[in-house]
């Protein structure tokens, strides 16, 4: 049953082979159910232009906000940060 608050969106960029990769998303995993959000894994070796961008620098984490969290390891700290502050209310303006 929803709430009515809009799910919240996490974008997780990695590789299969990266064990770094797998470490972040299942650290992740309970705070994203927590907070429910929704985490979208994306394997920077199906386009060459993620592969470019993100090259070695992987596992990197994406808040709600498009706004990069963290890479390599998961830092709790600024994800609670970052779903805290997408799933405040607004104020209606």
């Amino acid at each position: 049953m929803s709430d009515g608050r809009p799910t919240l969106r996490l974008t997780l960029y990695g590789r299969a082979y990266c064990h770094l990769c797998g470490d972040m998303a299942r650290a992740l995993a309970p705070l994203a159910e927590a907070y429910r959000a929704e985490v979208v894994e994306i394997d920077v070796d199906s386009d060459p232009g993620l592969e470019r961008r993100y090259g070695e620098r992987v596992p990197v984490l994406l808040g709600p906000d498009g706004e990069e969290i963290c890479h390599y390891f998961l830092d709790v700290s600024a994800l609670r940060s970052a779903l805290e502050r997408s799933a405040a209310p607004r104020g209606l303006g």
